[in-house]
């Protein structure tokens, strides 16, 4: 289980593409310092297992076929960067909401404005994703916890307040209009969501 406080952005330094996926190796600094074979590790929302690593330098990812379909992450280049977080511990202090690391869809960037010293992103929701999300909830885009500001459910948009920290800390201060975004919505929803279909059948 992760939080969505991304801990540090990494660089792709390789990727390898084999019959059965795609490994990706990625250069990082503080995450790469404390990680252990088959640990999982959120590279911008999806929950990965590492496979290999070198401590404060690197660690490897494999992306199964059914990863690379659900994600944009087998379109990543050489140079690209992704945000990162450690799954918490035990005993770790929960500063996020719950994120699985399973990315539900792909959403898109449909508008960024600047208003002082914060920023506006608009995101366009697949269908059917949007009754999930409710003004003042919690949403995972890219792996980041963030509050939903506002929310247009006829057209499946909505609007999230980023704070110079987190557009300074994770990958959001490169997206532009059109760019890709990894969605999770709150699990709680998907959890109502089956128990009142469950009530009611």
């Amino acid at each position: 289980m992760f939080t969505g406080i991304v801990e540090e952005t990494g660089v792709i330094v390789a990727r390898e593409r084999t019959e059965d996926g795609l490994r990706l190796r990625i250069g990082a600094d503080a995450v790469a310092t404390d990680l252990e074979h088959g640990q999982s590790i959120s590279v911008s929302g999806v929950c990965l297992t590492v496979e290999r690593f070198e401590a404060g330098a690197w660690f490897e990812v494999f992306l199964a076929t059914e990863t690379i379909e659900r994600t944009y992450l087998g379109d990543l280049a050489e140079g690209d960067t992704v945000n990162l977080e450690r799954a918490m511990p035990a005993d770790g202090r929960f500063d996020g909401h719950v994120v699985q690391g399973h990315v539900d869809a792909v959403a898109t960037v449909s508008s960024i404005e600047s208003v002082e010293e914060d920023w506006f992103f608009e995101f366009e929701l697949p269908e059917g994703y949007e009754r999930y999300v409710v003004e003042k909830g919690s949403i995972t885009l890219d792996g980041i916890s963030l509050t939903v500001a506002d929310l247009d459910s006829e057209i499946g948009r909505v609007t999230v307040a980023i704070i110079p920290t987190t557009y300074d800390l994770t990958t959001l201060a490169e997206k532009e209009v059109g760019d890709p975004v990894h969605l999770e919505v709150d699990v709680l929803a998907k959890y109502v969501e089956r128990l009142l279909e469950a009530r009611f059948e």
